[in-house]
């Protein structure tokens, strides 16, 4: 069992930058690859970028890419999320996953095992 807990959402001005973390308790996390995903009011929970269970690869949406970044230290069972450029877009829940799929960086929902209860992320414009 792995459990995973976000934190560092708030409320920020666009234009602005916030690093969320995504801090894990549990057997094994450094076997597992690591996803953030988003949910926005109204729509559905998409995926925003992903980091392989070494932190080698990472993969990221369109939607985010240049902007997002995804780091790990499987020394603090953390995971980091770094987003720059921030956008009135980007106001969503985010939610940290982990899972052991066979693919490096997973982009379905589906292929993650463990969730966070999410940390709200505000933009204004």
């Amino acid at each position: 069992q792995v459990q995973l807990v976000e934190s560092g959402g708030g409320l920020v001005q666009a234009g602005d930058s916030l690093t969320l973390s995504c801090a894990a308790s549990g057997r094994a996390f450094s076997r597992y690859a690591v996803g953030w995903f988003r949910q926005a009011p109204g729509k559905e929970r998409e995926f925003a970028v992903a980091i392989s269970w070494s932190g080698g690869t990472t993969y990221c949406a369109d939607s985010v890419k240049g902007r997002f970044t995804i780091s790990r230290d499987n020394a603090k069972n953390t995971v980091y999320l770094q987003m720059n450029s921030l956008t009135p877009e980007d106001t969503a829940v985010y939610y940290c996953a982990a899972g052991n799929s066979w693919r490096a960086t997973p982009i379905l929902a589906s292929e993650y095992d463990y969730w966070g209860q999410g940390t709200q992320v505000t933009v204004s414009s």
